[in-house]
């Protein structure tokens, strides 16, 4: 292997360098050195080639135009020789590169040579019949095909030689399938590159050859190539123009259409496809056209000029050739009919069937869209009447089904997702209820009442558009109400249920109309229910309400803000009423009651358990009075069929309730309930038991039910017996299953899909069940299938009941359902529909797409396997083997040989039972495992399992090695190892190609399931047999072993990385080999690798490698280089899937090893996959761009090709859904907002323009009057005139353009937002944020765009428009205007704001959309742009009549301008808006005293809204539980008061949003008024209730503040405690400062300090004081600051024992401070705790917070634990004062509060702590003075400061708490000699300088202070004087003036301070002496200082005593 990776390298693609990259020069010559390639051994002569010809590849590709002309003989001869070679033979992987080097040297080289290349290759081809030559003859032919398609316009003179000679080779190729396949794929190309050029005779021999083989050849390879071919041939040339040429195809295609392969269908399909189109002829246009042939002199006018292109004179003919030919021309209706008519053929298959829906598709997307826009009414009706109402559609169950999920894949998705715009949809929307649906019933003779079939077209085509276009459908709204309550009461079933699922669709997208059409519905039913008894046909028509009525209350839950309490509770109440009287009724008449009850009920279940919990016990006693225990099976017996029916149906219906039980309430699901309902399952199954079998048919008359018999009604109840037992077991209790154990649930569910005796459901079936005429279980298209399960549907098994459902990535298809799984429709011989079972429109997930029910004997088998797999793993081991042995009794008994149908079904059902009681087992779903490690059990499940792993059907075998897998996975070890080592035996002994694949498939899947931990041991043999079997050649094993590799290498992990050499060596063969693709010369292996095609598994197994090797391909080149060749080779396939998984690859080798991929070249390969119409392949495009993206995003923008930008968009426009997409947007937008804002701001405002192209004839008119706001004031009129003038036509498109789907432009109003919020959140941090100048400068466009959205008509952008307006108001609000600074920014978008307003207040407004208008009427006030009170207009208006409406007492409906008829959620919603708009105000009133004149008259009525909000919240939020009581409801009970729960979690998110500005509000006004609040609420005390719910009591206020701070206390508290980390920081800030405000005594009293009250409070603190960062920190500190001052016990003398709570208490405050600052300073807790090097800013403010908090509470802590605090912070300061990081900044904030702190101290009164003051305050001056001399040991940068800065604190200490001290102290002298000392030192002498000054200079002097200066003033003399110390800093000068200061304190006292002069002043002169004449200035000063003031006599007679000679001196 080591040599095959070596001989690859590093070829053309995203790897290394890219093509034309400006290498240089070429000038070697690759030569292919043919012995040397002879001589290598037979297994690598095949790399060896490979590797030269993509060596060869990579070098032409490098070259320039010069280059290749100048090697093109040279390269053309290596090429040729390759072509030719014998042994080894070119394989495809060669020739497709042969193919390319030709293409690419003809195309960018010379193209002289190139009649030699094709006579070359033609000699090739021609040279003689020897079929030993057919290897090289094929690679020639492929390379004459690439020649002609680069170059074909310049060979036309040899494409009559080329198609003989290739025409003549097909007969040679009859026993080489990819040769023939080859032929036709080349002159596929031929004539293509030749055209119109191409002679008539050769072409029709073509022609023939090609219908020939499309429908006589067996391989469907070669009958696609030549479907192709025929197609070429029609579209290039005009020779096949004629309608007999059509005739004749025609006979062709059908026979091709039914091939067993859906390849050659497609090509079939689109071969008619487009003939058709080719001959589609505009009727107009025709006729306009045929008008000048009336006069045949007209057109002998020679002179006349061409005016097309086509008008080319044609050459003359001679008149024996020449004959009249008639000209294809088609109408659209023609095309149309030219399908249907070989559709409707009873001869007609199904495969056919599928073929002609493929050209349905083909043509409808090769016309012009405006074709098939405007024809749509034409296209619905022929697919409605000539399809699903043709008879021989009609009366086969499985074609109409079949034909009616075709209908639905044409109309939907690709009529309605793939052609019509949204325009186009709304016009077709209304074209299906305007020309279908208001047709029923019938109301015009002329006009034909629609039939049952076209009724349900046309409700499930509504419903797909309705899904579709979402909100704006609301334009069509009133008409669609209309006719889909018309269409209720039809007579059919079937209509019914699609009129419900369509009206339910419909209610969804416009739930405005859900209350209005539940009233319809239920009005309906009610009056249809009260003539019954008359003879009009109230049966059907009650039964069509109850369903429409069902499934839109199955919406309530999804639209809370728009359903009714009121219809729900009056449905249950009719419900309830129907069954109490339905025993008084006759028969048919009660029957139909029953019905609809239950139905009702049904749907009621979906409102989930918050409604239907209280109603439990009620709903128990129905069922058990429906579900009674039977009577005898004699009394059954005896009862008429009527009343048996009668009997059945109950039950039936009954079931179908506990069912959405069930599917909505598993909550409810308690023990008691499981048991009650399985007593009841029980009663049924016993019932079933008893009803006699009726083998005759039963008389119409005697039915309940017309259209069901006996039989079928016993079905129906079967089904719904085991699907309750089913939900029961895997939702109900663990320890409610014991209930079940003693019924005989697992005989009942084998006996159901395993029974060998099995009627057939019709004639047909049992022919097909014959021996002779049965071929596969799949094929019988009889939607019986001979007892099969639905569960299988090709090779996707359905998940069980619980079953955790995972996407496999390796699936083919995209995950959408869209046309590519036309074909997929015929793998199961089952067909769903929802009338089924009606029970589906009401669960939940019915919103989505989701597998329709099946036929109700197939659900019983379904719901039988279901069961099976929940009971069969928890029995006991003993029935596990019995119940195994019935099984395998089953599936070898006699009958099942003679009834292969039979038995194949069998097989199924077992297979897929045993994989799901293995899944079970396994824990794969919500049951409890059980055990079935019993090694009976084991040995029988083994052997059954691998029977099935060998079946012949690929399907079986699929389902055994699974189960399988699982098997091993649950069994152990040493079962697991066994079961490898004897499938590796059976594997080398067994040579059937199926048991070789399966037992292969088995060994990946039990390595897949087992694990790479524990299969590790195994791993070596697995990988040895199934490299082996890689290479065997037959195409299902060789198939199966790569996958089955793929799975190991996937599961082991880097445990396979030995083996990834060997394996990828393996793989290069395998996608190399002629064996392993369609193009062999096998039919057999041709025909199965279409079907299973290896490259597809190859591609997926190299992506497991390389998820194998990681990142360790950045070492491992060999491999690296093998994988990026077969890469780049499959990026070249033609199958989607196999590029996909090229991307795939690609992603992953990106995610590794992005060093070796060139990321210009991966970007452009995504953008190019980007817009492939292959979804999965788009989706992983979008994928690997959003992955490149979150590394940089700006880089992948700048290394795509040009219109990248646009094609995301488009893309989007195309998928909205598509989730990478919007994932690359959004990262884009959060790495580039900040530095690409003036980019983003235009970008967007591009999208939310941008016009794309339809082809489309005229918007309709309810679209236009739609898409325009209604302009109801000159305000909006003129503003929105005024945007017309500036925008023009980028606003308003053409006719011929629409704007992006509302979905695109919804999300690039998010974008918009998100990047407001954004760049606000910078401009927070920066105010001169460049991105936030941009925004600025550009709020002009902001505003514009959303204006534009707020009046849009989709819901959505206007609550968008608003929420954006709302921000930037708030972020612009108050700025100025740059070229105007006295007025604001947004003063001149007034009337914008304005404006867009307007439409949100309207009667045809929504709820969200009024409360976003709300938000922005109050920020639209708080920003001051108009401070007028009457000038603020309509907005305050607005503001003020919804407050009126909210506080009318007789008024029960909030009202918002002319927005009313609101739902109880909505008004809700609509009213915490206003309440928390005016709270907004009111808090902002602080700011803005223009707010006082709005606010003042309305305080009154706000506060008790607000505070009666507040304590709804709180009744909400605390009381979850409040509804949690069973039993019916009270008579005086109100609705909301009962079901208050069920509305609670809607209730809940509004008044979530509001209460923290309610709360801020009332804070902020009892801070400003508390008497005026207090009085508002006591005259508010019995105020209205806020939601109507809930009791009130009478509070007065003003005495107990207790009970109003309480609601707001448990309100903040209980957010605080939910809040996590992942929110948004600013919203606990909040939180916290509304704490901080109903804190105060006026609100909070002494309710704080209770002791629970307090305990959960505290311990709320310390869990965010330890988890917080500074911010939240600062406000605790805050908060803990201002409790401890409000303390009751604060400052108090009480005792001890009188204290120990309230002690306790101010502890814990004083903790939570500490702590906090313990956070940012560990060494203050634990002293050897290293400190932090740096603090942030905002560490430096907390602990400066702390602190000084810390020193506020100090004062007023009680006596009895005052010390302990004081030392507490004395200690704080001495850490602080050693910490470095705390020198440049903390110190110098915090030496004024330690002054204050021991100025405080050293004051206190308290005479029984003056001695513990005394030596706190000495031990801290100890401290400090062992700080200094630590700090004069210089050992730390910080050092200095820190010297300097303990000096300070000395010095404070020393002048403050002197008292404190004695003035004998030893310590106080230590502390002055140190200070002294530093006057010495260099960088303190200063410092130590002023400290000794200000000692010195303390006034007044205590006995401490005057010991101090006794101790100073000599040794300062002594400095001043003495020249001999050093005096780095020249201290001297400061310290004069400090001697002279201290001798004016004692001017008072002549003794004193003529003592004190006497010394000074000869120092002074002195000092003047002996420092020369500079020094005289000075000192002359300081003398004069002595002699003035009071000291005046003293200085006189110390002058006096002088000596001459000083005093001459002083005077001098």
């Amino acid at each position: 292997m080591s040599k095959s990776t070596e001989s690859f390298s590093d070829t053309n693609g995203i790897h290394g360098s890219t093509p034309n990259q400006g290498q240089a020069p070429k000038t070697s010559k690759i030569e292919l050195d043919v012995p040397k390639l002879h001589s290598l051994p037979s297994e690598q002569q095949n790399l060896y080639l490979l590797t030269f010809t993509l060596g060869l590849e990579k070098q032409v590709f490098s070259l320039s135009h010069d280059e290749i002309c100048h090697q093109q003989p040279h390269i053309t001869k290596q090429l040729l020789q390759i072509v030719q070679l014998v042994a080894p033979v070119p394989t495809r992987v060669i020739r497709n590169s042969l193919g390319k080097c030709w293409s690419y040297m003809l195309e960018k080289g010379d193209r002289k040579p190139l009649y030699e290349s094709v006579n070359q290759l033609l000699g090739v081809i021609s040279a003689g019949k020897n079929e030993k030559e057919l290897h090289s003859r094929h690679a020639a032919v492929y390379c004459l095909g690439e020649v002609y398609k680069a170059a074909g316009d310049s060979a036309i003179t040899l494409s009559e030689v080329s198609c003989s000679s290739l025409l003549r080779l097909v007969k040679l190729a009859q026993n080489h399938v990819g040769l023939r396949a080859a032929i036709y794929r080349a002159l596929e190309k031929l004539v293509g590159s030749v055209q119109g050029s191409l002679d008539e005779g050769t072409a029709r021999e073509i022609w023939k050859t090609a219908r020939t083989a499309a429908s006589g050849d067996k391989a469907a390879l070669v009958q696609a190539n030549a479907c192709r071919c025929l197609e070429q041939l029609i579209s290039s040339t005009s020779h096949f123009d004629a309608a007999n040429d059509f005739e004749a195809l025609k006979v062709t295609i059908w026979k091709t259409c039914d091939s067993p392969s859906a390849i050659p269908r497609r090509a079939a399909a689109s071969c008619l496809a487009a003939i058709l189109v080719k001959g589609y002829s505009d009727p107009v246009v025709s006729t306009l056209k045929a008008k000048p042939k009336k006069s045949k002199k007209s057109g002998k006018n020679q002179g006349a000029p061409l005016d097309d292109a086509n008008d080319i004179p044609s050459r003359p003919e001679s008149p024996a050739t020449k004959r009249s030919v008639v000209k294809l021309e088609l109408t659209f209706a023609a095309i149309l009919a030219q399908l249907s008519s070989y559709y409707v053929r009873s001869s007609t298959s199904n495969r056919a069937r599928a073929a002609i829906t493929h050209c349905y598709v083909q043509v409808l997307q090769r016309l012009d869209h405006s074709v098939v826009q405007a024809s749509y009414g034409q296209l619905v009706e022929h697919l409605f009447s000539e399809l699903l109402s043709n008879s021989s559609i009609s009366y086969d169950r499985y074609r109409l089904l079949l034909t009616r999920k075709y209908v639905q894949k044409i109309l939907t998705n690709c009529v309605s997702s793939q052609i019509l715009a949204e325009s186009g949809r709304l016009s077709a929307a209304k074209t299906l209820i305007n020309n279908v649906l208001k047709n029923y019933p019938q109301a015009v003779k002329e006009t034909a009442e629609p039939s049952k079939q076209v009724l349900v077209g046309a409700l499930t085509a509504l419903a797909s558009l309705i899904e579709s276009l979402g909100s704006v459908f609301s334009s069509l709204g009133d008409a669609c109400q209309d006719a889909l309550v018309q269409v209720l009461p039809h007579p059919s079933y079937t209509v019914q249920i699609s009129a419900a699922y369509c009206l339910r669709a419909f209610v969804l997208a416009c739930p405005q109309h859900l209350i209005h059409c539940a009233s319809i519905c239920m009005n309906n039913a009610t009056r249809e229910l009260a003539h019954l008894s008359t003879g009009r046909q109230s049966h059907r028509r009650c039964v069509g309400f109850a369903n429409g009525l069902a499934a839109v209350l199955s919406v309530s839950p999804l639209q809370p803000l728009y359903g009714s309490l009121e219809i729900s509770s009056r449905a249950l109440s009719i419900a309830t009423e129907l069954l109490k009287s339905s025993g008084r009724s006759e028969l048919r008449v009660s029957s139909t009651q029953v019905q609809v009850a239950w139905i009702l009920i049904g749907g009621l279940m979906s409102m989930g358990p918050d409604f239907v919990k209280i109603h439990v016990s009620q709903l128990l006693l129905l069922w058990r009075n429906a579900l009674p225990k039977p009577l005898t099976k004699e009394n059954t017996s005896q009862r008429d069929l009527a009343e048996l029916s009668y009997l059945t149906h109950v039950r039936e219906c009954a079931l179908g309730s506990i069912l959405s039980f069930f599917e909505s309430n598993q909550r409810l699901v308690t023990l008691d309930v499981s048991i009650r309902i399985a007593a009841l399952l029980q009663n049924t199954s016993d019932f079933l038991e008893t009803v006699p079998v009726r083998k005759k048919d039963e008389d119409a008359l005697t039915r309940i039910i017309p259209s069901l018999q006996l039989a079928d009604l016993i079905v129906m109840v079967r089904r719904r017996v085991l699907q309750c037992y089913t939900q029961l077991m895997n939702f109900g209790p663990a320890s409610g299953a014991d209930a079940l154990g003693d019924s005989k649930l697992l005989n009942l569910a084998v006996a159901l899909f395993a029974d060998p005796m099995y009627a057939p459901s019709s004639l047909e079936s049992s022919i097909a069940n014959s021996a002779a005429h049965f071929e596969s279980i799949w094929d019988i298209a009889d939607n019986g299938g001979f007892g099969i399960t639905g569960l299988v549907h090709g090779q996707n098994i359905r998940a069980l009941p619980g079953e955790e459902t995972t996407v496999d990535s390796n699936d083919r298809r995209s995950a959408d359902n869209g046309l590519e799984d036309i074909d997929d429709t015929l793998m199961s011989p089952i067909r769903g529909a929802r009338e089924h079972d009606s029970v589906h429109i009401h669960i939940h997930e019915g919103v989505r797409v989701q597998q329709l029910p099946d036929p109700p004997a197939t659900e019983v088998v379904n719901s039988a396997i279901g069961l099976f797999a929940v009971v069969f793993p928890s029995q006991s081991p003993k029935v596990q083997e019995f119940v195994l042995e019935q099984l395998t009794t089953h599936l070898s008994a006699g009958t099942l040989q003679r009834t292969p149908g039979r038995r194949a079904a069998v097989t199924v059902n077992t297979a897929m039972a045993l994989l799901g009681a293995l899944k079970v087992a396994a824990g794969e779903t919500r049951a409890e495992s059980g055990d079935l490690k019993h090694p009976a059990v084991e040995r029988t499940l083994e052997a059954l399992l691998r029977t099935f792993a060998i079946d012949p059907d690929q399907h079986v075998r699929h389902i055994g090695y699974e189960g399988l897998g699982r098997l091993c996975n649950t069994s152990g070890n040493a079962f697991t190892t066994n079961e490898v080592n004897l499938l590796i035996d059976l594997i080398v002994s067994n040579r059937d190609p199926n048991a070789r694949a399966g037992y292969a498939m088995a060994l990946g899947s039990i390595h897949s399931n087992v694990g790479g931990m524990a299969a590790g041991l195994h791993l070596r043999k697995i990988h040895g047999v199934l490299l082996s079997l890689c290479g065997d050649p037959h195409p299902v094993v060789h198939c199966c072993a790569i996958a089955a590799l793929s799975q190991v290498a996937e599961s082991s992990g880097l445990a396979f990385s030995g083996y990834v050499s060997s394996t990828l060596g393996l793989l290069a063969q395998a996608w190399s080999s002629d064996t392993h693709n369609e193009e062999s010369a096998s039919l057999g292996t041709s025909n199965t690798e279409i079907e299973r095609p290896t490259p597809l598994v190859v591609a997926r197994a190299i992506n497991s490698m390389i998820n194998v090797l990681g990142p360790d391909l950045q070492d491992n080149s060999k491999a690296r280089e093998l994988i990026v060749s077969l890469v780049n080779q499959f990026e070249r396939d033609e199958l989607s899937a196999v590029q996909a998984e090229g991307l795939r690859c690609w992603e992953h080798m990106n995610l590794y090893d992005p060093g070796h991929v060139s990321l210009e070249v991966y970007v452009k390969l995504l953008q190019k996959d980007l817009r492939s119409s292959d979804a999965l392949t788009c989706a992983i495009a979008a994928d690997g761009l959003y992955n490149l993206a979150r590394r940089n995003a700006q880089l992948v923008f700048q290394v795509a090709g040009e219109g990248f930008e646009e094609q995301i968009w488009l893309t989007l426009n195309d998928q909205p859904d598509l989730d990478g997409i919007r994932n690359l947007v959004e990262t884009w937008l959060g790495q580039t907002s900040l530095t690409d804002a003036s980019q983003w701001i235009l970008r967007i405002q591009q999208v939310l323009t941008k016009c794309v192209a339809k082809q489309t004839q005229r918007v309709p008119q309810s679209a236009k009057a739609a898409a325009e706001p209604e302009l109801q004031d000159e305000e909006v009129a003129g503003f929105a005139t005024n945007e017309t003038k500036e925008q023009g036509a980028a606003v308003a498109p053409e006719p011929s353009q629409e704007l992006l789907q509302w979905q695109v432009r919804v999300f690039a109003l998010q974008c918009l937002s998100n990047f407001v919020a954004i760049v606000g959140k910078d401009l927070d941090l920066d105010s001169e944020s460049i991105a936030g100048q941009v925004l600025q400068s550009k709020v002009g466009d902001v505003i514009r765009m959303a204006f534009h959205a707020s009046t849009s008509s989709v819901v959505e952008l206007r609550v968008g428009g608003l929420k954006l307006i709302n921000q930037i108001l708030k972020i612009f609000g108050s700025t100025p205007d740059p070229d105007f600074s006295e007025a604001l920014l947004l003063e001149q978008y007034q009337a914008q704001v304005s404006s867009a307003l307007t439409p949100a207040f309207n009667s045809d407004s929504s709820p969200e959309l009024a409360s976003a208008a709300v938000n922005v009427c109050a920020t639209f006030i708080v920003t001051g742009m108009v401070t007028d009170i009457d000038r603020m207009g309509r907005i305050l208006k607005l503001l003020v009549g919804a407050l009126d409406s909210i506080n009318a007492t007789e008024s029960q409906e909030t009202a918002v301008g002319d927005l009313r008829g609101l739902s109880p959620n909505a008004q809700t919603l609509v009213r915490m808006a206003v309440l928390s708009a005016w709270a907004e105000l009111q808090v902002a009133r602080a700011d803005h005293g223009y707010l006082d004149k709005v606010l003042e008259p309305h305080v009154g009525k706000l506060l008790p809204l607000w505070m009666s909000s507040l304590q709804e919240f709180a009744r909400l939020r605390f009381e979850p539980d409040i509804s949690n009581y069973s039993g019916p409801p009270g008579s005086d009970e109100s609705l909301e008061a009962v079901y208050a729960a069920l509305n609670r979690q809607t209730l809940l998110k509004f008044y979530q949003d509001a209460w923290l500005g309610l709360v801020n509000a009332i804070a902020s006004l009892i801070e400003q008024d508390p008497h005026m609040v207090f009085d508002a609420l006591d005259g508010k005390g019995t105020a209205s209730q806020v939601n109507g719910s809930g009791p009130r009591t009478n509070i007065n206020y003003r005495d107990a503040p207790v009970a109003f701070f309480m609601v707001l206390f448990g309100i903040v508290i209980e957010a605080l405690v939910t809040w996590s980390g992942d929110d948004d920081s600013r919203d606990i800030l909040k939180i916290l400062s509304a704490l901080k405000r109903i804190l105060l005594p006026s609100v909070a009293g002494n309710a704080i300090f209770q002791d629970s009250v307090f305990a959960e409070t505290l311990e709320i603190f310390d869990r965010l004081a330890l988890t917080e960062g500074s911010a939240v920190q600062t406000v605790l500190v805050d908060i803990a600051k201002t409790l401890c001052i409000t303390h009751p016990s604060a400052g108090g003398e009480n005792t001890a024992t009188d204290l120990t709570e309230d002690v306790d208490q101010l502890f814990a405050l004083a903790k939570i401070i500490v702590l906090v600052m313990t956070n940012a300073l560990p060494n203050i807790a634990e002293p050897k705790a290293a400190p932090r090097d740096t603090l942030a800013d905002d560490a430096v403010a907390l602990i400066r917070s702390g602190f000084e908090a810390l020193v506020d509470i100090s004062t007023i802590f009680p006596s009895i634990i005052k010390t302990d605090l004081y030392a507490s912070i004395l200690h704080i300061f001495s850490t602080v004062l050693r910490t470095p990081a705390c020198q440049a900044l903390v110190v110098a904030q915090v030496l004024p509060i330690f002054r204050r702190f021991i100025l405080k101290i050293s004051t206190d009164g308290s005479h029984s702590h003056s001695s513990t003051i005394a030596r706190q305050v000495t031990t801290c001056l100890h401290q400090l003075l062992a700080i200094l001399g630590i700090a004069q040991r210089r050992e730390h940068e910080s050092s200095l400061a820190c010297a300097r800065n303990t000096l300070l604190a000395i010095s404070v200490l020393l002048s403050t708490a002197s008292n404190a001290l004695g003035a004998d102290e030893a310590l106080v002298c230590a502390a002055l000699e140190a200070t002294l000392e530093c006057l010495q030192d260099l960088g303190l002498a200063k410092v130590a300088a002023g400290c000794l000054r200000s000692l010195l200079l303390t006034s007044p002097k205590n006995a401490t202070d005057e010991a101090v200066a006794r101790y100073l003033f000599p040794r300062l003399i002594v400095f001043v004087l003495d020249p001999d110390d050093p005096d780095p800093e020249d201290s001297r000068v400061l310290m004069a003036p400090a001697l002279t200061g201290f001798v004016a304190l004692y001017a008072d006292d002549d003794e004193k301070a003529a003592a004190a002069m006497s010394l000074v002043l000869p120092a002074l002169l002195r000092r003047a002496k002996g420092g020369g004449r500079k020094t005289y200035r000075d000192t002359a000063a300081k003398i004069l200082e002595l002699a003035t003031g009071g000291l005046v006599p003293v200085f006189r007679g110390l002058v006096a005593g002088m000596d001459a000679e000083m005093r001459s001196f002083m005077e001098e």
